[in-house]
């Protein structure tokens, strides 16, 4: 036997009122269909609810035993609406902003700015994403915007907004002789041309045109480069550096994530800018998608 939640709301509003027309005029029915469905309700119970005459309403016993089970399904059923919307408005205001490091650049802080001015309730939730994967969460679904160094895997997937562009550095032990020349060079860089021999430390191949990217497959003239390990992280691309097991391509910003003691970073002529964007699904036409994505416009044109 199944029971409606409304027919058990009609019952407990009568049980309250003792009295059909009150509580009609309180879940706004008419008497007649009130009646009705409680006429129903003693049906499928098989047994008279209310005894009632011109002037009273009284329960019956079996309407007294009904009485508290009743309120206490209705309870509950408030509860389970009242956490229905509370996870409708939490999923309607998250957003989950994918990331490989930490941005940096006072990024985070003005794209947020922005996105609370257009949507106060917004709930900005940042997401630390493995290096294999160069989408910082967005392929897979488990970030909703994302800040991708370009060029993007399956770039026709998504759309973006560059909000930093920045010369690439190459981290060096401080006593390697690359080093040394740099500290001799006016502008205290190398040439890029000067790095083809040595080992570089690449990202995951998962990363794909990211790691051919970050090794500048498009300046060494089709020579194959020298892996010297595998990279995930920035803590490891420090330990490997500090133990002479490569050399690593780095955005000029994000070089203090990796020098310190014994790792230095200096500038390389002959290669590309990096270009850090923030990046959503082409798909994907949620409000707070679409906020975010125009901050960042507005914050790449304002670095620009």
């Amino acid at each position: 036997m199944d029971v409606h939640g409304r027919d058990l709301r009609y019952f407990a509003a009568i049980a309250e009122e003792l009295s059909y027309t009150r509580a009609a005029e309180r879940l706004f029915v008419s008497q007649p269909a009130l009646s009705k469905q409680i006429r129903m309700l003693e049906k499928q119970l098989g047994a008279v609810l209310f005894e009632r005459d011109r002037r009273t309403v009284r329960l019956t016993v079996v309407g007294q035993a009904l009485l508290p089970h009743a309120r206490t399904v209705l309870s509950a059923w408030e509860a389970a609406q009242a956490a229905v919307e509370e996870a409708k408005t939490a999923e309607r205001c998250a957003l989950v902003i994918g990331m490989s490091t930490s941005p940096g650049r006072g990024l985070l802080p003005a794209l947020r700015a922005r996105l609370v001015l257009r949507y106060p309730d917004a709930r900005p939730v940042l997401r630390q994403v493995n290096w294999a994967d160069p989408s910082a969460g967005l392929a897979d679904g488990s970030s909703d915007v994302a800040f991708v160094w370009l060029p993007l895997p399956d770039g026709g997937r998504y759309r973006y907004a560059v909000v930093a562009r920045e010369p690439r550095l190459v981290a060096l032990p401080a006593g390697s002789p690359l080093a040394a020349r740099a500290a001799s060079d006016p502008e205290g860089a190398v040439d890029f041309a000067d790095l083809l021999d040595e080992p570089f430390l690449a990202l995951p191949p998962e990363a794909g045109p990211l790691r051919d990217y970050w090794l500048a497959l498009d300046a060494r003239n089709g020579r194959e480069p020298r892996i010297g390990g595998v990279i995930a992280s920035a803590e490891e691309t420090h330990e490997a550096v500090a133990n002479g097991e490569g050399v690593a391509l780095l955005a000029t910003d994000n070089a203090p994530l990796v020098v310190r003691d014994a790792v230095i970073a200096v500038p390389v002529r002959g290669i590309s800018a990096s270009q850090l964007a923030v990046a959503a699904r082409r798909d994907d036409e949620r409000p707070l998608v679409l906020a975010y994505l125009a901050a960042a416009r507005e914050v790449g044109a304002r670095t620009s």
